[in-house]
């Protein structure tokens, strides 16, 4: 099947898989961020998922307009890949290419000229997909706190 726009009907599917991308943090939470983007309009944030023939969800990328300050960008708004993935036996198919192709066309249709993303820093097998997607490392930063 074709990668399609999310819609409420896929929200426990995409949920599965965004708890898998992101594990620390709860489901609850990830359907309440789910339910948010669903709610904005197309034109400030974007949900691609890639369906197999059987109609599970093999992956999904989610995408918004940042109109802050991007690290390493100098334009805005800049289109921003919030999430890519890809469940472990599809990598290497070719399926977050044609997501990534998505979101860049998402982006340009909204008159952004470049397209940011994040790793965390130990997540190398991320950083290696935005090297071959075309992406550069602009920046590198340790966060610090102090309690007080």
């Amino acid at each position: 099947m074709p990668i399609r726009i999310a819609t409420q009907l896929d929200l426990l599917s995409w949920v599965a898989l965004r708890a898998r991308l992101w594990s620390d943090t709860s489901r609850d939470q990830h359907r309440a961020e789910a339910r948010e983007m669903l709610a904005k309009s197309p034109a400030d944030c974007i949900v691609f998922l890639d369906v197999g023939d059987q109609g599970g969800l093999r992956a999904f990328a989610e995408a918004a307009l940042r109109h802050d300050h991007v690290n390493g960008c100098e334009t805005s708004p800049v289109a921003f890949l919030e999430g890519i993935f890809v469940c472990p036996n599809y990598q290497g198919s070719g399926i977050g290419r044609d997501l990534l192709a998505s979101v860049q066309t998402w982006a340009r249709e909204r008159g952004c000229s470049e397209l940011a993303s994040d790793a965390h820093i130990a997540n190398v097998a991320s950083q290696a997909f935005h090297r071959a997607s075309g992406f550069e490392e602009t920046d590198r930063v340790v966060y610090f706190r102090k309690l007080l």
